[in-house]
């Protein structure tokens, strides 16, 4: 039986399934979200925003559609950019690549038709996309809810193969080396010579009974395969073979009942010269010997969400929707903005001077980076931003739930010299 997430108006919601049940349940404070009423507990209830001192005005560069986007699903498909252009999708198939200029769209493919060879129930099933898109090789890979992966061309969007993998892909593959690695929801973590397809190995993990559906993505660095896992551990294998390396404990079980004690490392860790920076989901925030697995130092933070770290600072989003702000080389705190308590806040972005995050009622905030004050505010859409903000040459990419994905400028902020 596994845990899922849903995330719905900016409501964190979990479901037990199995195959003929799905009950849904209300979470501990830590992990919910939701609406709020005067007589409502203060530990879920949802910061209304505030008037802000706006140091300057995001400018839209463009503005276009992916499709339905994910609609109330959770998930974690964000744009990518490369090769001068944007890629997206949508959960139903939608793969668009968009010119990086102009957001004219450059090509499309529906991956609920493109074998031609299903029913139209089954392929639209088959299709439900989760996982990426992940951009490299001049190529485009994308993994879904059934367990399919496929390979597009980076130029024309045509399918240059596909492969089956046991299990939901609901993170992005990793690409390093000419290597596709791709985690799932069951344990099975698979490795792909990216040019073909051709299965190079499969690494079968232990998933506890209970866990967050928000499994991290693998992260390819120094030959090695880095990765969280639903145990609460950060583990390493050899990205040539699949050999498991070292394996440390990051998370820490408290609490009396199941779900209390989940402590699953959700989001893909972070590679930052010889260190690796990773945070559960319950339980710490850590640097971690990318050679030996060995705790450099370890703090008390819990988050799902993805963590960002730009020159000597980490900048992370708690369970709560607190952004901090921590020194990269000891793990001493810098500064803390609890003003979006329970908006569903993402993971932190960096662009220029600012950290920027999105909300579920789709509003991005810049964040000053020196201070953590809210220095600027944008509306996408109203539908909700789900995941982390994609940010490219100072240019950000943000993808609403409804799939409306907007380019936009931070504008330099010139200061006279004294």
């Amino acid at each position: 039986m596994h845990l899922f997430k849903n995330e719905i108006d900016g409501c964190f919601v979990k479901r037990f399934c199995n195959r003929n049940t799905l009950v849904a349940l209300l979470l501990s404070s830590t992990l919910l979200a939701c609406s709020s009423t005067d007589d409502e507990d203060p530990d879920t209830l949802v910061a209304e925003l505030t008037e802000i001192n706006e140091t300057f005005t995001p400018q839209v560069l463009w503005d276009r559609s992916v499709g339905d986007g994910v609609d109330d699903y959770f998930s974690r498909l964000k744009p990518a950019v490369a090769y001068d252009k944007v890629y997206s999708a949508s959960r139903e198939g939608d793969v668009i690549a968009f010119d990086i200029k102009t957001g004219k769209e450059v090509w499309q493919n529906d991956l609920s038709d493109i074998n031609n060879e299903r029913s139209f129930w089954d392929a639209r099933v088959s299709a439900l996309v989760a996982g990426g898109p992940t951009v490299g090789s001049d190529k485009v890979f994308i993994g879904t809810e059934s367990g399919k992966v496929f390979a597009l061309s980076a130029q024309t969007g045509e399918l240059v193969w596909q492969a089956d993998i046991k299990g939901e892909v609901i993170t992005k593959p990793a690409l390093g080396e000419n290597i596709l690695v791709v985690n799932t929801a069951s344990g099975i973590m698979k490795a792909f010579d990216a040019n073909t397809g051709e299965e190079l190995w499969k690494v079968e993990q232990d998933v506890p009974a209970l866990t967050l559906r928000g499994i991290s993505a693998p992260v390819i660095a120094s030959g090695g395969v880095i990765l969280g896992t639903g145990k609460g551990e950060v583990s390493v294998y050899i990205l040539e073979k699949g050999q498991q390396g070292w394996t440390t404990e990051i998370g820490e079980a408290s609490g009396t009942t199941e779900l209390e004690r989940v402590i699953d490392v959700d989001s893909a860790p972070v590679i930052f010269g010889d260190k690796v920076y990773a945070i559960s989901s319950r339980g710490n925030l850590v640097s971690i010997e990318l050679q030996s697995g060995r705790i450099v130092w370890k703090r008390q933070y819990s988050s799902y969400r993805q963590i960002a770290v730009y020159r000597n600072d980490i900048y992370i989003t708690t369970t709560k929707g607190h952004v901090y702000s921590l020194n990269r080389n000891n793990g001493i705190e810098r500064w803390s903005n609890l003003s979006l308590t329970n908006r569903g806040v993402t993971g932190p972005a960096v662009v220029d001077n600012y950290i920027v995050v999105g909300d579920f009622e789709g509003y991005l905030h810049w964040l000053n980076q020196e201070t953590g004050e809210v220095v600027a505010r944008h509306e996408v859409d109203g539908s909700g931003i789900h995941s982390t903000p994609t940010v490219s040459d100072d240019v950000i990419y943000s993808q609403s739930r409804d799939g409306d994905l907007q380019a936009i400028a931070t504008p330099k902020i010139v200061t006279a010299e004294k």
